[in-house]
């Protein structure tokens, strides 16, 4: 599960961050103190729920913060936090799932996880979800994941920026070292990146989402992966929504995806 706690209280939030992990260990819990930082986060990562303090200082509330939500997020589970009872009628008035009292406590948020309006995605084994809008980032159910190499990350970026079609390895070769030929020296490099993005997707009980022809190419299965850039390929507005004109920018060859993406975008208007 995925979820956003925003509070102006610091002590507040580290206090419901603590609770969700508690609750939901495997799950992504995101925590921020003003409205602003809230949407940044909310750009870069999905979100099943949001818990939102009522009163903040400065022009943006919790109700409102949770309508500018709802609009990137159509079944976004809004819970309001407010130490007054009388905000529940606006928490109801904004189809909100329910809302919270301060005091705080484990109780009662567990019982608020377990009336959500909309239900969350269930997740099947281990769940990999790829950022390209901005910095490219892996996680594995909510952690970053970790490569022996730099360039094994690196091609695999090379993968999802082709959408998951194979690519020859010559190609994959201009990619990762435009300035040096494909001979035997880059070609055996290229087979130590492949098998440590292989071995790093087993190690994360994700096997054969790598595919690898030895003589032909390799390619990637890009349906077992949530891909922001996937996603804004689709049409999906949620993406539409979180591209903000960078995109994997680390890496020299996305230079040219990231240009077509800006006019794609301009396009839409």
């Amino acid at each position: 599960m995925y979820t956003l706690t925003v509070d102006d209280r610091e002590l507040v939030v580290t206090l419901m961050l603590g609770i969700l992990r508690n609750l939901d260990p495997d799950g992504t819990h995101l925590g921020a103190t003003d409205p602003q930082k809230a949407l940044r986060l909310a750009k870069e990562s999905p979100l099943d729920v949001a818990f939102l303090d009522v009163e903040m200082p400065g022009e943006i509330n919790g109700l409102d913060l949770g309508k500018r939500l709802r609009q990137c997020y159509p079944k976004l589970n809004i819970v309001i936090i407010t130490g007054h009872s009388e905000y529940a009628v606006d928490a109801f008035g904004l189809d909100a799932s329910g809302y919270l009292l301060k005091p705080l406590t484990q109780e009662a948020v567990a019982h608020q996880l377990s009336v959500l309006r909309f239900a969350p995605e269930k997740e099947q084994g281990a769940n990999i979800r790829i950022r390209c809008f901005g910095t490219f980032e892996v996680f594995c159910n909510g952690t970053p994941m970790d490569f022996s190499y730099s360039k094994s990350k690196e091609l695999l970026a090379v993968l999802v920026d082709r959408h998951g079609a194979i690519c020859s390895n010559d190609t994959l070769i201009g990619c990762l070292w435009p300035d040096e030929p494909a001979n035997q020296q880059t070609k055996a490099r290229l087979r130590k990146y492949v098998k440590d993005l292989k071995d790093a997707f087993t190690a994360a009980g994700v096997s054969d989402i790598i595919r690898h022809q030895e003589r032909i190419g390799v390619g990637l299965d890009i349906a077992r992966i949530d891909c922001d850039y996937c996603r804004y390929l689709q049409g999906d507005p949620i993406a539409v929504h979180q591209f903000n004109g960078r995109y994997m920018i680390q890496y020299a060859f996305a230079e040219e995806t990231q240009a077509e993406l800006i006019r794609m975008q301009d396009q839409r208007g």
